[in-house]
């Protein structure tokens, strides 16, 4: 049971990168996972209830993600640089899952874990940010109002670049990542490197 399970979750996972919710309706879902319609309504009875355990095992593996970007730093301040990357060049690199989970239009309840989500994401950020601030590594802040701008911040900024109509139109990641990571850095209180004296 737990394996037909976590097949079905997969296969919605699947079809979700590829084309978003919309196109991971129960039929494309069941040929993905080899199963039946009906077994996929035997362990999820709606759509809803199957996008929120895909939504809630993709933000399970996104914080681990960030946290081991962050573990790899002494630091605060690159803790914090790190695992913004981290998040926004996963985002770029699978444009259509991250939409789906960004911006996608959805049921309400899937938008409500997805709300749940960014506060779990906020987490990961409050920590660093308390940690630098005992540290005197950051301005003294409210480092959970914080965390939520910069949540709030990288994932605003990624909705034109992995929406579908807008995609093509996006500056070349490795800028758009370094101008994320700066805004988000100023949020905390990092000023930006003094300019190298001109010889």
């Amino acid at each position: 049971m737990a394996r037909n399970r976590a097949r079905i979750v997969q296969a919605a996972r699947t079809l979700v990168s590829v084309g978003g919710f919309r196109e991971a309706q129960i039929a494309a879902v069941a040929a993905e996972a080899g199963v039946s319609t009906g077994l996929i309504y035997r362990y999820f009875p709606s759509k809803a209830e199957l996008f929120v355990e895909v939504l809630t095992a993709a933000i399970d593996a996104e914080i681990v993600i960030l946290r081991a970007a962050a573990d790899a730093h002494a630091d605060a301040r690159d803790q914090l640089g790190a695992a913004i990357e981290a998040f926004v060049r996963r985002a770029l690199a699978g444009p259509a899952l991250a939409y789906a989970f960004i911006a996608e239009p959805v049921d309400p309840e899937v938008d409500a874990e997805r709300i749940r989500g960014r506060r779990r994401f906020g987490d990961v950020f409050r920590d660093i940010l308390r940690a630098g601030i005992e540290r005197r590594e950051f301005p003294t802040q409210d480092a959970d109002v914080t965390a939520a701008c910069i949540v709030g911040a990288f994932t605003e900024a990624l909705v034109g670049p992995v929406a579908p109509i807008l995609r093509e139109k996006t500056a070349g990641p490795a800028q758009l990542v370094a101008s994320i990571r700066q805004v988000c850095l100023r949020a905390a209180g990092v000023c930006d490197p003094a300019p190298s004296p001109r010889a």
